[in-house]
């Protein structure tokens, strides 16, 4: 079976990876000009010029990054199947109809309200109360098209700084952690959860994921299987797909969703029975679902920026590196470190171990480390 996959970034390089096992063959379709899978048949397009050529060459169609043309995806699932169905990226990519399905659906959301000017951005902040998140409802990822407002006088600043002519205003979320849940659901309706992974972000960008997050009530767990079961069944959806939560003394509150394999579930590729990756691979194929069961407790360590002391970090026989092929430059995600461990102790003590041969990594902080 060939596999076309639209993006080709290191999340379709670890998707080839996984699938190469199981005898899938990759055609990558790259529409930005510049691709970093380093594997497989790649097809770069950014006219959209190749998309037959691409369409004659695969079976069937997935996708790494959700900030592609939706009407491309819906071509495409004209001719062959495409998973996850082009409604979950339509969804996802606009933040207004993704927290309207969330309401529908019963997931608890942030306050939130649509502003159009720096007036009625104002108007909001003034309404759900400071501190406000601001974002485009459009376009923003990894922190980009976001601003917080700690008073409404702030709302110009915030509003040129976005850019954007709609943003969605979200009432500031009192948490005690940031979470994810992923779940992978096959062709005939099986449904698999992972472990709830903590994550740890530093400058809007994923650093540390420790799963299974440490010292989770198991309703909360079940809570979350709850909000994406009902995410995957309504969209029809087929392959992994992520939920980021917040932890509040009330229970979850839904941030976003990522129609994808996610970097907080990188630490499956060691961490679990049957990776993220190989799960989508299956699912998107019409195979039976692998074992999401958590082998130990995992961190995983973004690389970001600069590689750091690799050989030192090939030396530690607990570490396991993956390296994207990509050049260094500030706030690029290279590579990822998995760390395991038998218990959350020993992984704290080998999560600093390894990270101070990463320059950049700001310290290891999460639930295990701010006990008293």
């Amino acid at each position: 079976m060939k596999i076309g996959v639209l993006g080709a970034g290191q999340l379709g390089r670890m998707l080839a990876l996984s699938g190469y096992p199981l005898a899938k063959e990759f055609v990558f379709y790259d529409m930005s000009g510049n691709p970093s899978a380093g594997l497989g048949e790649v097809i770069v397009d950014r006219d959209g010029q190749y998309l037959e050529d691409f369409l004659s060459r695969v079976d069937r169609v997935t996708y790494e990054f959700e900030h592609l043309p939706v009407d491309v995806a819906e071509q495409l699932a004209q001719h062959k199947p495409v998973h996850p169905c082009p409604r979950a990226l339509q969804v996802c990519q606009n933040r207004e109809a993704e927290k309207t399905l969330f309401g529908q659906l019963g997931i608890p959301t942030p306050k939130w309200q649509v502003a159009d000017s720096a007036e009625s951005l104002q108007a909001a902040a003034e309404t759900l109360g400071c501190p406000v998140v601001a974002k485009s409802i459009t376009e923003g990822y990894d922190g980009k098209g976001q601003a917080v407002l700690k008073n409404p006088e702030q709302a110009e600043e915030a509003w040129a700084a976005i850019g954007h002519p709609r943003v969605i205003v979200e009432k500031f979320v009192n948490f005690r952690r940031e979470v994810s849940i992923i779940a992978v659901r096959g062709e005939d309706g099986d449904v698999a959860f992972y472990p709830i992974a903590e994550n740890t972000h530093h400058e809007g960008i994923l650093r540390y994921s420790i799963a299974p997050a440490p010292g989770l009530q198991p309703h909360v767990q079940q809570d979350a299987e709850k909000y994406i079961k009902g995410l995957l069944n309504e969209l029809d959806y087929v392959g992994v797909l992520t939920l980021e939560l917040f932890e509040t003394d009330d229970g979850l509150v839904a941030n976003e969703m990522a129609p994808r394999v996610h970097n907080s579930g990188h630490w499956t590729i060691e961490g679990a029975m049957t990776s993220q990756f190989e799960n989508h691979i299956r699912a998107v194929s019409g195979h039976p679902l692998g074992n999401v069961a958590a082998r130990g407790v995992s961190c995983m360590i973004n690389i970001i920026g600069e590689h750091g002391d690799i050989e030192r970090i090939l030396e530690l026989p607990y570490a396991h590196l993956h390296l994207y092929n990509k050049g260094e430059r500030p706030g690029r995600k290279l590579g990822h470190v998995n760390i395991l461990a038998d218990n959350y102790q020993e992984l704290v003590w080998r999560v600093r171990n390894c990270a101070q041969f990463l320059p950049g990594s700001p310290e290891f902080k999460s639930s295990l480390t701010t006990k008293g």
